[in-house]
């Protein structure tokens, strides 16, 4: 494999720019980019509850960390420091940028408890290694994660190797890698019922070289989403993970699709709450008559039929429900959420 897709992911994450809420709102996908969000807060809240009863400082090592949409997610976990590391040198900045901005407001607000302090490292962490950019080599970290970024290391297993070596060689024991990664089979089964090498819709596509059996590193495939993504991923073939991840003493706590997780958090008080607050659901039909839903009416269907069966149930009108249109849950289904746990040698 040829190492000229890095500058070219690197440069594609830095053309994007940041937009307000109110432009944000205006995006077709603007209710999945928040379902999105709530399951990363879903799965950081998660396990920064796991680190209550841990002894000493909790650090956390964020890979891919972007423009720094999680910081807020760290700042509620009550984490104590946070080293961001991406590859795009535009969005490292931007992520200190909204850092320094929350911190000031945490301070001006004179908001309960402590904000983390951070720190912010432009490399690529697929072929750099971490320790040696640290302020502090021998920090050590309780939690590592990687969202929805993770694929890029599987452009070769040697990448691959270098990308878990960094999460693993400053987790402490009992320390977990978490993250979110697109689901290999789940893209392999969409291509093989397609007619050629492309399949999608009106927010996403998804285009193969051939129809050929991928090899399983560097299986490159083209992803465009609408307005956020359009640039070279990789399939990560989740066995092969698990077995170079024990090279580096990392095992599987779970893997789980993300309509699973969903069902698993949704449940709870703070899940639904959360919802909510994030807009993650689209309300359908939409409550006010000059508004319009995102998709076409044919998007609502599973809604449709949710609130025909609700109508048998009760008279009272009218009935809303929180959804996502068909177009964008076809791409949120695309995901997964995965958690390791770094082994203790010592209890072994």
């Amino acid at each position: 494999m040829t190492d000229s897709l890095a500058p070219i992911v690197a440069q594609h994450y830095n053309k994007i720019e940041e937009k307000g809420l109110e432009e944000r709102k205006q995006s077709r996908i603007f209710y999945m980019r928040n379902f999105n969000n709530w399951i990363k807060s879903m799965l950081i809240k998660e396990f920064c509850e796991k680190l209550k009863n841990v002894e000493g400082k909790k650090h956390v090592l964020d890979i891919g960390s972007g423009k720094g949409g999680d910081l807020l997610k760290w700042k509620k976990g009550g984490i104590d420091y946070l080293v961001c590391a991406d590859i795009a040198a535009l969005s490292v900045e931007q992520c200190q940028q909204r850092y320094i901005e929350m911190k000031d407001r945490h301070r001006r607000q004179r908001e309960r408890g402590r904000c983390f302090e951070a720190e912010f490292i432009t490399a690529d962490c697929t072929k750099e290694r971490l320790k040696d950019m640290y302020k502090d080599s021998d920090i050590q970290f309780n939690i590592v994660s990687c969202q929805f970024a993770f694929h890029y290391c599987f452009e070769s297993i040697t990448q691959a190797r270098i990308m878990l070596r960094n999460i693993s060689e400053c987790l402490k024991p009992g320390g977990f890698f978490i993250g979110t990664v697109p689901d290999a089979y789940d893209i392999r089964r969409r291509l093989e019922e397609a007619s050629d090498c492309k399949f999608g819709n009106d927010v996403y596509s998804v285009t193969f070289p051939s129809k050929e059996q991928p090899s399983l590193f560097g299986a490159k495939y083209d992803f465009h989403l609408e307005g956020v993504v359009d640039c070279p991923e990789f399939l990560v073939y989740f066995p092969a993970l698990l077995k170079l991840a024990e090279e580096v003493d990392l095992e599987l706590l779970y893997c789980k699709r993300f309509e699973d997780y969903y069902e698993d958090k949704s449940t709870n008080q703070e899940g639904q709450f959360l919802l909510t607050k994030m807009q993650a659901l689209e309300t359908y039909p939409p409550l006010l008559k000059n508004q319009k839903s995102t998709g076409s009416n044919d998007d609502y269907r599973s809604a449709q039929q949710k609130i025909k069966d609700l109508k048998e149930q009760q008279e009272e009108e009218p009935i809303h429900v929180g959804t996502l249109s068909q177009s964008e849950w076809e791409v949120f289904c695309m995901y997964c959420v995965f958690a390791l746990v770094k082994k203790d040698k010592k209890k072994n």
